[in-house]
């Protein structure tokens, strides 16, 4: 009787303390799918160029719809933004139109090349001008030349209207245009492309530069040289006023960010959408 009163003192115990681990949290991690999903849900944020925007929105729209629980936060504010934002560590991906800069050359910054961005020279439609040089486009950006008569057009002032100093695409137009000179202070700065393309659109006589992905029917693309833009005359070297786009990491993406970073640079996104948003390819560049 005394050992059969012992057993059943000794199971109430050992029973009494299995609860207690229970409510302590004593307990194995759980295993099943639900609890691991929750534990892998992350929010990417990425920042910088708005010219890449429309192609890293659709990345991550599509990227989200194939990986539940997963957030991916765009924002623009240019490319030396983005530089500036993933290098001191505020945001994941930096999207730049330019190369990191040399005082960030130290941050641990890792480039990840995802596209080519080709750059149209627009105008108002009301400019007769079709075409314009690489001289004559420098010294109308640096205010040398501010009526279009000058250039083979009608008597009318020419109102320029660019971008930012944060903005790649206004760098990528100085370095590939004006050999690095800076545009003129009468120059309007614009915090978008998008603001760029209403400005040309409502104001007589004004050119500005977008990249191709944002071209509309509101504004008039010219030639560069002598030649239209298209995918073949950038391709060939024919056209050069283009960018390769990056993906700035602070150091080798890991977890989500380099799973996003692989979505982008996967044979199946680039074949599908890198033409589809207004760039080119990497893999069509002849080396």
């Amino acid at each position: 009787m005394f050992k059969s009163k012992s057993k059943i003192a000794l199971l109430s115990t050992t029973l009494i303390s299995l609860l207690v681990l229970v409510g302590c949290g004593q307990t194995a991690a759980p295993t099943n799918s639900s609890a691991t999903s929750s534990a892998d849900k992350k929010t990417i944020s990425a920042a910088g160029s708005t010219a890449l925007q429309p192609l890293v929105k659709l990345a991550a729209d599509e990227f989200m719809s194939k990986n539940a629980g997963v957030q991916v936060n765009l924002s623009g504010g240019g490319s030396f933004t983005g530089l500036n934002n993933v290098a001191s560590g505020s945001v994941d991906v930096g999207n730049s139109d330019v190369v990191v800069t040399d005082e960030l050359k130290d941050k641990g910054l890792v480039d990840h090349q995802v596209a080519v961005a080709p750059f149209l020279i627009i105008t108002n439609k009301d400019v007769t001008v079709d075409n314009l040089t690489k001289a004559q486009l420098s010294d109308i950006f640096t205010g040398k030349i501010t009526n279009w008569k000058d250039v083979g057009g009608k008597d009318a002032t020419i109102s320029i209207i660019g971008r930012a100093k944060s903005s790649g695409s206004r760098a990528t137009i100085s370095k590939i245009i004006m050999d690095g000179k800076d545009f003129t202070d009468k120059a309007a700065a614009q915090d978008s492309t998008g603001n760029l393309i209403t400005g040309v659109a409502q104001t007589p006589g004004a050119i500005g530069y977008i990249d191709a992905a944002y071209l509309k029917d509101t504004v008039k693309a010219l030639k560069y040289n002598s030649v239209a833009y298209s995918v073949d005359a950038v391709t060939s070297g024919q056209y050069p006023i283009y960018a390769y786009e990056h993906m700035y990491t602070k150091g080798e993406p890991t977890g989500t960010v380099k799973l996003f970073l692989d979505y982008v640079l996967s044979k199946e996104f680039q074949d599908k959408n890198v033409e589809k948003t207004g760039f080119i390819a990497i893999s069509k560049m002849k080396k």
